[in-house]
């Protein structure tokens, strides 16, 4: 699906100088020096994006991720992760059957990294990591959706999602549950939970309300 063979990838970084934070965030998955990079690293990626638009990376957890899948069990066709960060979900959809999976990301390091563990895992080809601005991606064929955002920008994404996703479309929140919706499912407990949402019932219970 991508273009972009990990040998390219590879000498794209040996010829632009990177320093020490982008080592570090190829290096890295969890912890300070993530939040660090943001600083050095990751942020500049969102300038153009409004403060409150922003969101920080923060890698999904193995907890998060089973429970994600889990409430994914059994659905069919693909799935496109918004704000795919270093491409865990995405990568992990895959292997457990949902194609096309695809993970929209702003930031071009995550992107680059994302393409790294794909080749890694040998799924290079097999997902797709686009760098694409959310707002703008066409949801109207999307039949699963998974978001790892913070509640500010779930609460503008409802509407997106409602207006554009199929009636027979799936989405998961992780870490935060959308503000406004009713979930279908909820897997695990604290930080680790993960809602599911049915569009269908959202829209039945928006239009009740009017």
């Amino acid at each position: 699906m991508d273009d972009n063979t990990p040998d390219e990838i590879f000498a794209e970084l040996k010829t632009k100088h990177i320093g020490a934070w982008g080592v570090a965030q190829i290096a890295t998955g969890t912890g300070l020096a993530v939040y660090a990079m943001w600083v050095g690293v990751l942020q500049p990626g969102f300038r153009k994006v409004p403060l409150r638009l922003q969101v920080p990376y923060i890698p999904a957890s193995k907890a998060q991720v089973q429970n994600v899948m889990t409430l994914l069990k059994g659905r069919k066709g693909g799935l496109v992760d918004l704000g795919s960060g270093d491409g865990r979900i995405v990568l992990e959809a895959s292997q457990q059957g949902l194609t096309p999976a695809v993970g929209y990301e702003l930031n071009p390091w995550l992107v680059r990294l994302a393409h790294f563990k794909a080749w890694k895992a040998g799924y290079h080809g097999k997902v797709s990591y686009r760098r694409e601005d959310l707002w703008k991606v066409d949801l109207t064929e999307c039949k699963n959706v998974t978001v790892f955002l913070a509640p500010s920008v779930l609460s503008l994404l409802q509407e997106k999602l409602q207006t554009e996703l199929p009636g027979d479309a799936f989405v998961i929140a992780g870490r935060f549950p959308f503000p406004d919706w009713k979930p279908c499912r909820i897997e695990g407990l604290g930080v680790d939970r993960a809602w599911a949402y049915s569009i269908k019932s959202q829209r039945e219970h928006t239009y009740k309300k009017k």
